[in-house]
């Protein structure tokens, strides 16, 4: 405490000293007042008004103009993420329609001069630059998501796919071209540019799009969904190779001009696959499995990233294209790749990005389109895209073996073009080879078709969802875990109270990763770890278990989607050991805010609600309340395995209980041990259970004593298996519950019969 008093005297001592001297210096520079200055012009303003002149000043700079329209980038954007991601549609469907109402055609019209302080014509060379430093990002990222490896196991599939969503889409937007090009472009470009873009836009699929609806959907491990990934991945490739021809030819004036700068990007492709790529890759065993990668060979990678984008400039075709390969020669394994889309990725998509759909909205104006004319233009490219590439890939996929499930869904995912066709569309209009009016009806077309594929693909599953509609009922149970050893846990349980019936029952795993935000390439790695531990649980008892991983930010309502779609029989969750504790504080005056608040902080104290395998109360009885089937929620307290059973009753209701009971009666040795809560229970209970139980089998069951003087209820390797409303009754005394063993918490499947007969 001395210490401490004596170094505020030395501060004190110091700060005055040394104020008195500056003060004094100050004061013998007087002596030079009568010398003119040039920087601060005299006033006879007030102190306040030259106060908020500073302040006008300050608003007016190109740093606080910019720092602004980032600000109301990056909460526009993220609204409406949220809100598009609410409806089912990827959020960045939502940032890209963020970009268009900042633009004149909402905020510009209906609010005009904030439109033009907020967006100066002046300030937008820098938001430009900014936008255009964050699609280099992007598209490096874009080219590290892509994994080679998918496309050799389904190389010939994927090539005719892909190449038919390419060339049929093409020739259709050529041939569109020749309709429109006269009306609409003949005045600012060449026909061939125009044709060929046109052309590309037509064949684009938005691959980061694609690959996260796939994954949003629970696609990624099946067969259709690899499918559309790889072939996705050639299009992409394929795609953005055509677009760097079609920039050459535009830039260069003639064909003959071209085919110098497409042979130096030929030279270039070579040197980065055959050079370039091998360099890397011996870079990248060095340094995948590290654990901290110093910042020389982060600096190292960004400098390569820098390179192919300046040297695709300069050779000219776009930078976006030396940034993508950049990304596509890095190394393959996981590990790098991994930490590399770590560096960057975050603050490509997160800050970059919106600054682009911003920029691309605010030469975006809807009301361009003010003819009937225009409009049946933009009609005209709706249909000639869908057809081209919906159609296109649809009959590839046929042809090559898919059925025609999985024939549409491939067509339906590759016709999504959203931001993949957004940079393009960007890129043509700052070429000059766009007017406005093309760009907004492309900038439409390319919206509607990836809007359409969320409620395509709902639809393709409902009309062939009787198909799969099996002649005999089996029962369908769904393990949700977080924590993978929850798993194995919850399987064990399941297999503990369904016993033979588990064998023919069709039984799912699935684990949720919260935020939808998650790279696929972190996902899968994601996805094989989690699941380790029911897969070998799972050959042990053998049992099949289906895996299905799903990441996501609306937990709750998923959970109940996929118990309701697919009518799931039993859901087994699992809870924290503090479940229901805390959970009963008496409502003071402060009324039940404060009982919500202190319910809130004591679970947060004694548990972190980060981990995914915890569920809060609320959020268990919001699931119970919106699924029919039963529903177990296992209370982890120590269990490792059941040595006892034991059954707890309260009143009448409890009786379905000994239905799960029944299921093991004969399949092993283990007694199952009936107790109540209360010891003098109903005398009516007491005696159905008697009879209809204890003395039908004597071996399996006995009445043991009552559960508040049970020596086992001390025993970690009890298992107690009683009914949710009985559960709610327990926990009003915290005591008592805060003593039982682990618990096994059943709610009955609604509208069925629950007394056993």
């Amino acid at each position: 405490m001395k210490r401490n008093s004596s170094n505020y005297w030395i501060y004190l001592g110091m700060i005055s000293v040394f104020g008195v001297l500056i003060y004094l210096a100050l004061c013998s520079g007087e002596r030079f007042d009568h010398h003119p200055g040039t920087g601060i012009m005299p006033t006879s303003a007030g102190a306040f008004e030259l106060f908020t002149n500073i302040i006008s000043d300050n608003m007016t700079n190109s740093l606080t103009i910019l720092l602004l329209q980032i600000i109301v980038i990056l909460l526009t954007v993220r609204v409406f993420s949220y809100l598009f991601k609410y409806i089912g549609q990827p959020g960045v469907m939502g940032e890209i329609v963020a970009g268009i109402v900042l633009g004149p055609s909402l905020l510009g019209y209906f609010f005009p001069e904030f439109s033009a302080n907020l967006f100066p014509p002046e300030s937008l060379d820098n938001l430009n630059l900014l936008s255009q430093i964050g699609l280099v990002l992007f598209m490096f990222v874009i080219g590290l998501e892509l994994d080679f490896s998918v496309l050799k196991n389904k190389l010939n599939e994927t090539l005719v796919i892909s190449h038919a969503g390419i060339v049929v889409p093409f020739f259709l937007g050529v041939v569109a071209a020749i309709w429109v090009y006269e009306d609409y472009a003949s005045g600012q470009t060449a026909f061939l540019p125009f044709a060929l873009f046109i052309g590309i836009c037509m064949s684009i699929t938005a691959f980061p799009v694609l690959a996260r609806i796939v994954q949003e959907r629970n696609m990624t491990k099946t067969s259709v969904g690899m499918l559309s990934i790889a072939s996705a991945a050639n299009d992409d490739v394929t795609a953005w190779c055509l677009l760097a021809i079609v920039i050459a030819l535009a830039k260069a004036g003639t064909f003959v001009s071209a085919l110098y700068t497409i042979g130096l990007t030929l030279i270039y492709i070579v040197f980065m696959f055959l050079v370039m790529r091998p360099f890397l890759r011996k870079i990248g065993e060095t340094y995948a499995y590290s654990e901290v990668i110093n910042k020389t060979f982060v600096g190292f990678i960004f400098l390569i990233l820098v390179l192919s984008s300046a040297i695709t400039e300069i050779i000219g075709i776009h930078a976006l294209f030396g940034a993508f390969i950049a990304g596509v020669v890095m190394p393959t394994n996981i590990g790098f790749r991994k930490v590399m889309m770590e560096k960057v990725e975050d603050v490509s998509l997160v800050f970059f990005l919106p600054l682009f759909f911003a920029f691309s909205g605010l030469h975006t104006e809807i009301g361009l389109i003010n003819t009937p004319e225009l409009w049946g233009v933009c009609l005209l490219f709706i249909v000639v895209a869908i057809a081209g590439k919906f159609g296109g890939c649809t009959l590839a996929a046929r042809a090559v073996g898919e059925n025609w499930k999985d024939s549409l869904i491939v067509g339906t995912l590759m016709n999504t073009r959203g931001l993949m066709q957004l940079v393009a569309l960007n890129i043509g209009f700052e070429m000059g080879i766009l007017t406005s009016e093309m760009f907004v009806v492309l900038l439409l077309m390319s919206l509607l078709t990836t809007f359409m594929a969320t409620p395509m693909l709902s639809l393709v599953e409902r009309i062939f969802s009787k198909q799969k509609e099996s002649k005999g009922h089996r029962e369908k149970v769904l393990l949700s875990f977080g924590r993978p050893e929850t798993g194995k846990t919850l399987l064990n349980i399941a297999d503990l109270m369904l016993g033979h019936r588990l064998q023919s029952s069709l039984i799912t795993g699935i684990h949720f990763t919260l935020g939808t935000d998650l790279n696929p390439a972190k996902a899968d790695e994601y996805e094989q770890e989690s699941f380790i531990p029911l897969r070998e649980e799972a050959e042990h008892l053998q049992l099949h278990v289906q895996e299905r991983y799903q990441v996501t930010d609306r937990l709750i309502p998923e959970m109940v989607k996929i118990a309701r779609q697919e009518q799931v029989d039993h859901l087994f969750l699992g809870a924290g050991q503090q479940f229901m504790m805390g959970n009963d504080i008496p409502a003071s005056t402060f009324g039940k805010k404060f009982t919500t608040v202190s319910r809130w902080l004591k679970q947060l104290k004694n548990h972190p609600l980060h981990l995914p395998g915890t569920l809060l109360r609320q959020k268990l009885e919001s699931i119970m309340e919106h699924v029919d089937c039963s529903v177990g929620i296992f209370v982890n307290r120590g269990f490792t395995h059941a040595s006892y059973i034991l059954l707890l009753v309260d009143n009448e209701t409890d009786l379905f209980l000994f239905n799960y009971a029944q299921t093991r009666l004969g399949e092993q040795s283990m007694t199952i041990r009936i107790c109540f809560t209360d010891e003098h229970p109903n005398e009516t209970v007491l005696a159905r259970v008697t009879s209809d139980f204890v003395q039908r089998d004597t071996a399996k069951f006995i009445l043991d004593k009552p559960l508040v003087s049970n020596p086992l209820t001390e025993d970690k390797e009890s298992l107690l298996v009683l009914s949710y409303a009985t559960c709610q009754k327990l926990s009003k005394d915290q005591n008592l519950f805060a003593k039982l063993p682990s618990l096994l918490i059943i709610r009955p499947q609604i509208n069925t019969e629950n007394t056993n007969k």
